[in-house]
C-alpha cells in the first residue's frame, strides 16, 4: 500500500504550506523514496488557467497541458516525481465530474450529497495519482487553504476518511500553523493550540506540527504546544523564517530529524539520507560573487508570485553561474509615455529606423528608469495593457547590446519592435492588440478562430522543437531537438517569414513540421549585430531547478555577466 501524507495549514494563509510540503517530499526522496504530489485546491474554478495573475499568482503549466496552482512549480523545483493533471486536484473539477455522473443516472437515483459522493471523487483522484506511477512509494497531498474554510471542509474531510480507513502508519496528518511574536519579542502559542482544536472537532488529529516562527523554537515552547496539542514533542517542528533562500528548508528540516519522525510514525525502515544535491545548493549560494541587475519587464509587477518560476529560474541560473542576481521589476505601463531622448532627437534617425520614437538611450537623460540594468527580459503575459512599453524595452536592449530575453509575449514584443523599428512598419502589431493592423507580425492560431471557451483551450502543454544551427539557442541546450511547454494562443505570422529573415533577424527554432516558429535571434553579426538577443514562444521556466538551470535562463545570465563586464573593461 502507498503512504500518505495529509499537509493542511491553520491559523492564516502564505504560511508556506508548498513549501513546506515540498521540503517533505525533498526529504523523503534523499532517503530513496519516490515521492508523488498532490495540490487538493478549494476554489470552484476547474483549474487555474482563468484566474488573474493579481489575484492567484502565475500558472504552471505541466507537460501533459494541465494549467494548474503555482505549487506545483514548487514541487517541481524541489521534487523529481512526475507532474501531470492528476496532480492538481480542485473544487470544481471535482463538482464538474459530480454532476456529470449525476446527469449519466450513475447514482442510480440516490440522493448525491458531500458525503460520501463528494468526498468518494476526491479520494478516487488521490488514489488515481498514487497509482499513476507503479513505482509511488508516497504520495504527499497539499490541502490548500486554512482550516476553518468552508471551502476546505470536503478535502479535510476525506483526509480523516483516509487516514481511518488506511490506519495510523499508512496515512498521517502533518499541520502547519502559525507563531506570532508580539511585543517585546514574545512568541504567542495560542494560535496553534486553537488551530489543531478546529482539525479535532473535524476528527483529524495531528500526527506532526510545523510551526511557523520567526526563529526556532526552543525546548519549553516546544514542550508546551505538545501538552495542548496531544502531539509528541519530538513531533514538533519549526519553520523559521530564513534569511538566505526557501532551498534551506529542507536541510532546516533534516536538522531537526523531521524525516525520521515521518518515517517512524509510518513505519518505514529508516534509510541512509543523501543531501549532498541540497547541501551544494547552499555551497553555490554562499560562494556567489558579484551582482547583475535584470529588468524585469512585465504587466503583473505588484504580486511578487505572478512570475513566481521566471524569478526562481533566473536565481538558479545565478546559481550555476556563480553570481547574485538582482531583480528590477519595472511596470511596462510605465515606460510608454517616456520622452524621446536628445540622443533621439538629434540629426536623421539611425538607419532602418533603429529606434522607436519613444525609447530612452543609455546616458541620454538622468533618471532612465533603464539606469544600471544589464539585462532585459520580457515574459509571458496577455493583453493589451503596457504592450507599448515592453516594445520600448525590446528596443533599447536592442540598440544598446543589452542582453534581451523574451518569453512567450517576449517574443511577439520582439517581432514587433523589429518591425516597426527596423521594417520600418509603424503599424507593426499582434492582432491581439490591433486587428486592423496592416503588418500583423503576430496572429492567432488558425484552430484557435473560433474558440469561445478560454479554459483550457490554448496551446498547452509540451511540444518538440527542432532548432537551426548557429544559434544562441542551440549553444545552451547543446542539442538540436529539444521538448518545452507552451501556454499561448498567438504564434509569429508566417507571412513575414522572408522579410524579416532579409533584414537581418534569426528564424532559430520550429515545430518539426516547419510550420511554426518557435525561437527569434537578434543577429549576432553585420550593422545590427547583438551579443544575445533571444526570445522564444515557450516557457522554459518551467523545468528550471537549482539543481539544474534551464540551458536558456543559465546562458542569458552568462551573456548579462560577459557584456557587463565588457562595458567595465
Amino acid at each position: 500500500m502507498n503512504k500518505f501524507i495529509f499537509v493542511s495549514g491553520g491559523v492564516c494563509s502564505s504560511l508556506g504550506k508548498g513549501v513546506a510540503a515540498s521540503s517533505i517530499g525533498a526529504l523523503l526522496e534523499s532517503r530513496g523514496l519516490n515521492v508523488r504530489m498532490v495540490k487538493c485546491d478549494p476554489y470552484i474554478n476547474v483549474d487555474a488557467g482563468t484566474m488573474s495573475p493579481y489575484q492567484h499568482g502565475e500558472v504552471y503549466v505541466t507537460d501533459d497541458g494541465a494549467e494548474t496552482d503555482l505549487d506545483l512549480g514548487n514541487y517541481a523545483r524541489f521534487t523529481k516525481g512526475r507532474l501531470s493533471k492528476a496532480n492538481s486536484i480542485t473544487t470544481g473539477q471535482v463538482y464538474e465530474s459530480v454532476i456529470k455522473k449525476e446527469r449519466e443516472g450513475q447514482y442510480l437515483g440516490r440522493c448525491v450529497q458531500v458525503i460520501p459522493h463528494i468526498t468518494d471523487e476526491i479520494k478516487s483522484r488521490i488514489l488515481a495519482a498514487s497509482k499513476e506511477n507503479a513505482d509511488t512509494d508516497v504520495v504527499i497531498i497539499e490541502i490548500g487553504g486554512t482550516v476553518g474554510d468552508i471551502e476546505s471542509i470536503p478535502f479535510l474531510e476525506t483526509a480523516r476518511q483516509m487516514i481511518h480507513e488506511c490506519g495510523r502508519t499508512n496515512a498521517i496528518s502533518v499541520h502547519l500553523t502559525l507563531i506570532p511574536e508580539v511585543a517585546g519579542g514574545e512568541l504567542k502559542t495560542k494560535p496553534t493550540q486553537h488551530s489543531v482544536i478546529s482539525m479535532l472537532e473535524i476528527g483529524i488529529q495531528p500526527d506532526i506540527l510545523i510551526c511557523r516562527s520567526p526563529v526556532m523554537l526552543d525546548e519549553p515552547t516546544r514542550r508546551k504546544i505538545a501538552l495542548f496539542t496531544n502531539v509528541e514533542m519530538d513531533a514538533v517542528f519549526t519553520s523559521p523564517n530564513v534569511d538566505t533562500t526557501i532551498y534551506k528548508i529542507p536541510i532546516v528540516f533534516f536538522d531537526q530529524k523531521l524525516d525520521q519522525v515521518i518515517l517512524r510514525k509510518m513505519g518505514v525502515e529508516s534509510r541512509h539520507a543523501d543531501m549532498k544535491s541540497w547541501n551544494s545548493v547552499m555551497e553555490r549560494f554562499s560562494a556567489r560573487k558579484g551582482k547583475v541587475r535584470i529588468g524585469v519587464v512585465g504587466k503583473y509587477m505588484e504580486l511578487h508570485d505572478a512570475y513566481k518560476s521566471l524569478y526562481e529560474a533566473l536565481f538558479h541560473a545565478g546559481l550555476e553561474c556563480g553570481v547574485e542576481v538582482d531583480l528590477v521589476k519595472i511596470d511596462s505601463s510605465q515606460l510608454e509615455q517616456q520622452p524621446r531622448s536628445s540622443k533621439m532627437s538629434e540629426g536623421p534617425p539611425l538607419e532602418g529606423a533603429e529606434c522607436a520614437d519613444n525609447i530612452l538611450i543609455s546616458g541620454a537623460q538622468d533618471s532612465s528608469p533603464y539606469d544600471g540594468i544589464d539585462g532585459i527580459l520580457v515574459p509571458g503575459g496577455f493583453g493589451h495593457r503596457g504592450i507599448n512599453g515592453m516594445v520600448n524595452a525590446a528596443a533599447w536592449a536592442r540598440v544598446n547590446k543589452v542582453p534581451y530575453f523574451g518569453i512567450c509575449l517576449g517574443m511577439h514584443i520582439m517581432m514587433i519592435d523589429w518591425g516597426r523599428n527596423v521594417l520600418n512598419w509603424s503599424d507593426a502589431d499582434s492582432t491581439e492588440f490591433n486587428n486592423d493592423s496592416k503588418h500583423p507580425v503576430v496572429s492567432l492560431l488558425e484552430e484557435q478562430v473560433n474558440i469561445k471557451n478560454y479554459g483550457g483551450t490554448m496551446r498547452l502543454g509540451a511540444s518538440e522543437t527542432i532548432i537551426e544551427d548557429g544559434t544562441h539557442i542551440l549553444a545552451a541546450y547543446g542539442k538540436k531537438q529539444i521538448w518545452e511547454r507552451h501556454r499561448h494562443r498567438y504564434e509569429f505570422s508566417n507571412q513575414y517569414r522572408d522579410e524579416m529573415i532579409k533584414s537581418g533577424l534569426k528564424l532559430a527554432a520550429f515545430t518539426p513540421d516547419g510550420a511554426l516558429v518557435e525561437c527569434v535571434e537578434w543577429p549576432q553579426t553585420g550593422a545590427r549585430s547583438h551579443p544575445w538577443g533571444v526570445a522564444v514562444q515557450f516557457h522554459p521556466e518551467f523545468k528550471s531547478s537549482p539543481m539544474s538551470a534551464a540551458p536558456l535562463f543559465r546562458d542569458f545570465i552568462a551573456a548579462v555577466m560577459k557584456q557587463a563586464k565588457k562595458g567595465k573593461d
